[in-house]
């Protein structure tokens, strides 16, 4: 391999001749060869919008050549159509802050800015990555920023996959509500439930979650830029925030805002900790729904087998025929991960001190990682499960029927104790609630049919 020798505070390096990264970069790729795992794709396209953003502000307020910020901004419009992003190559886990990742950014800005403008890699002139690219900027601006944007960016497509869940759940609601099925508690046979009841549960719940990820998303729009290395605005013009602000939020469309205090933007992570713990929520109600998935179609033969799943894929290497809930374990698994990824945010965002949080960069890696891999498990499951489910209608009327629970119904008018003789008589000699009632003449058969009448078992009211 060609290389290029290049020159930083602490000496000499050796760059890959081809490279559009410099110096600091390549120290930050030779001190951590950690994970393998590089700056999630939004992230780049945030850190772009960020400084494309600085440059602009900068330009208008006279800090740098019409000609320098031309070239500047239209090497940032390359990163953010998707170019060079495989250039961004500090691994995620790196020096604290993210100043491997700001100066990976700089670095490849400055370097095809100034091949624009004629000159080569690794000269840096005129433009250069610390003091024209990272003009009014410190790390400990940038990387805050940018993480609200990625995240912002990705909660957008995140939100429409939910609504699209919401509305699946919703249709299948109105298409179950005639079916009668046995409701469950504690895992054993409890009153009637219609299955259009159940799934309406469900729909509610994601109803629910979007409101309050959408609140958790709002709170990302308040900006730090500005702040510079400790809050105060060394070094950044008086205008700088105001306006660096203002374009962000034309270039993106997000209605970014300034900080209303520099200080605590820099120091809390707190909003980062909202989205996360709001993910983690709905995680948690998206693995109890695939849970309840894989529990009403367990079988087919010695289960439930009362939901039908779409079939997506053979289950078993040695066993022929067998068919697996493989949706609703993928987002089991998803969802565990979001767990994890929680965890390790709301450590990481306690972990700050004083004036800045040095284990940002895993937040960065972290929080869009449960944004991507959530909105793909909810697409895939709403596709490839919710919308293709069926129920077995026999079945579940049949349990229904034969479930002892069903004498709930008869509480108000033989009293809880006599009810409970009449279920274990029914356990005991294997027959159903309405065999001993008649047996027992504890009721008229007339008014058995109107009471053990299970749909209207499943609305409020009270039989006399």
């Amino acid at each position: 391999m060609k290389y290029r020798l290049e020159k930083d505070s602490l000496g000499e390096v050796k760059v890959p001749f081809e490279a559009y990264w410099g110096a600091q970069t390549q120290r930050a790729v030779d001190n951590f060869p950690i994970s393998g795992i590089k700056a999630h794709q939004a992230f780049v396209w945030a850190s772009a919008q960020v400084k494309k953003a600085a440059c602009i502000t900068n330009r208008d307020l006279g800090l740098i050549p019409s000609e320098q910020a031309k070239a500047i901004i239209a090497a940032c419009d390359e990163i953010i159509a998707g170019k060079l992003h495989d250039q961004f190559v500090v691994d995620v886990y790196q020096a604290g802050a993210g100043t491997s990742h700001n100066m990976n950014c700089n670095e490849v800005i400055a370097n095809r800015a100034n091949e624009l403008l004629g000159h080569e890699r690794g000269q840096y002139k005129p433009i250069n990555p610390n003091d024209t690219v990272n003009m009014s900027q410190s790390t400990n601006d940038f990387i805050p920023t940018a993480i609200r944007l990625a995240c912002l960016r990705l909660s957008g497509e995140f939100i429409v996959k939910l609504e699209t869940m919401q509305l699946a759940f919703t249709n299948k609601a109105i298409e179950f509500d005639p079916i009668i099925k046995s409701g469950r508690t504690h895992l054993q046979d409890a009153v009637p439930i219609r299955f259009g009841q159940e799934f309406s549960g469900y729909a509610q719940s994601i109803t629910r979650h979007i409101g309050w990820l959408r609140a958790a998303s709002n709170e990302l729009t308040e900006i730090g830029l500005g702040g510079t290395a400790a809050g105060t605005g060394l070094n950044c013009h008086p205008d700088y925030r105001s306006k660096v602000a203002s374009n962000l939020a034309s270039l993106t469309g997000f209605e970014i805002k300034p900080a209303r205090n520099y200080f605590e933007e820099m120091q809390s992570m707190a909003p980062f900790v909202m989205l996360s713990s709001g993910l983690r929520n709905l995680a948690q109600d998206l693995s109890r729904i695939a849970n309840d998935f894989r529990l009403m179609a367990s079988g087919p033969k010695t289960g439930l087998a009362e939901l039908l799943l779409p079939p997506r894929q053979p289950g078993s290497s040695i066993m022929p025929g067998k068919v697996n809930p493989v949706m609703a374990e993928m987002l089991n698994m998803v969802c565990f991960s979001v767990f994890g990824n929680d965890e390790t945010i709301l450590w990481a965002s306690q972990a700050g001190q004083l004036e800045l949080n040095v284990m940002m960069p895993l937040i960065a890696y972290k929080l869009p990682d449960s944004l991507t891999i959530l909105t793909n498990a909810i697409d895939v499951f709403t596709r490839y499960c919710v919308e293709g489910l069926q129920v077995d209608v026999e079945k579940c009327k049949r349990y229904a029927e034969s479930s002892a629970a069903v004498i709930t119904a008869l509480n108000p008018i033989i009293g809880y104790m006599k009810a409970a003789e009449v279920v274990k008589r029914s356990y005991a000699e294997n027959k159903t609630v309405r065999e001993i009632l008649l047996e027992e003449k504890l009721i008229e058969p007339h008014k058995l049919d109107e009471v053990l009448n299970l749909i209207a078992m499943t609305e409020p009211g009270i039989n006399k």
